[in-house]
């Protein structure tokens, strides 16, 4: 008995299917804000070895931040988008699903795209208190959590629909927290999952490394590594789903410079969390990547 998956993985998309029992999704998208040389995120099946590469709690406070703005909404355009492409995939799905949960649902950018007439009943969860309180209604009844994507607090054979949208790609444990999904899973469930992958924000991390290799003799990371496509069939595999379905997708957004993207990325709470970055750039050093962007 194994569960069934469909995903995404934001970046430059590949295509590869499987057959069907339980089955998985995975869509991996690439954000391309507009040339790299970028670090990979390896990935283990083995729980003891999965480094340590983000600050959870960094990332926490920085969602937090972000979904204190006055003007939040005005970044949520990525999610937005993304999200209606999960519950899209959930309406490819010809069954109701009487318990859903959307780990690292922030406002509902999912959920105010489906109805209750395929998920009767959602659980969401959120590692950011802030964004659960900003959340958006939607007419399916919902039940909010504050919990981590990496220990999720449900028992075994909870659920007929795990979704996830734009949150996996921070946590350092992805084949823990897979092997979780598939554990809370009812048999015969369903999880689809869109994640940032492989070569996002390509430009802007080389921008930034040459720009600080010119001026400082040499780099630190300011964007954070990204699952590479290819590990996630295999993955997904090792963590006992069938019928895998995963897609690429690439999405470009077009901004004027770099320092509109930094501020978008700030906005959206994805700004870096990784344990050895630094915690501020020269000025003359973003003038330079400015330059190198354009």
């Amino acid at each position: 008995m194994s569960s069934r998956v469909c995903g995404r993985v934001l970046q430059r998309l590949q295509t590869s299917s499987s057959a069907p029992a339980a089955a998985a999704a995975w869509r991996s998208c690439r954000l391309h804000a507009w040339p790299s040389c970028q670090p990979h995120r390896g990935l283990s099946n083995s729980s003891r070895g999965t480094m340590n590469v983000f600050d959870r709690t960094m990332k926490r406070k920085q969602k937090n931040w972000a979904a204190a703005l006055q003007d939040s909404n005005q970044f949520d355009y990525l999610r937005d988008e993304v999200g209606s492409q999960v519950a899209d995939r959930v309406y490819d799905v010809a069954r109701t699903f009487p318990l859903a949960l959307d780990i690292g649902g922030g406002k509902s950018h999912i959920a105010e795209h489906l109805s209750k007439e395929v998920v009767e009943r959602l659980f969401l969860t959120d590692i950011s208190e802030t964004t659960l309180k900003h959340r958006r209604q939607s007419e399916i009844p919902t039940q909010c959590f504050l919990a981590d994507e990496e220990f999720l607090p449900f028992p075994e054979n909870t659920f007929d629909l795990v979704m996830s949208s734009l949150s996996l790609h921070w946590i350092n444990d992805l084949p823990g927290a897979l092997r979780q999904i598939h554990e809370v899973l009812k048999p015969d469930g369903v999880f689809i999952g869109a994640m940032i992958g492989g070569e996002t924000l390509y430009e802007l991390r080389c921008s930034l490394q040459l720009a600080e290799t010119e001026r400082e003799g040499g780099f630190s990371p300011h964007v954070s590594p990204y699952t590479a496509v290819t590990d996630l069939g295999n993955l997904l595999g090792q963590s006992g789903f069938s019928l895998l379905t995963v897609d690429v997708d690439e999405v470009q957004v077009h901004y004027p410079g770099i320092i509109e993207v930094m501020t978008d990325l700030q906005g959206m709470g994805e700004s870096n969390c990784a344990w050895n970055r630094r915690s501020l750039l020269h000025r003359d050093t973003i003038l330079a990547a400015a330059a190198i962007y354009k």
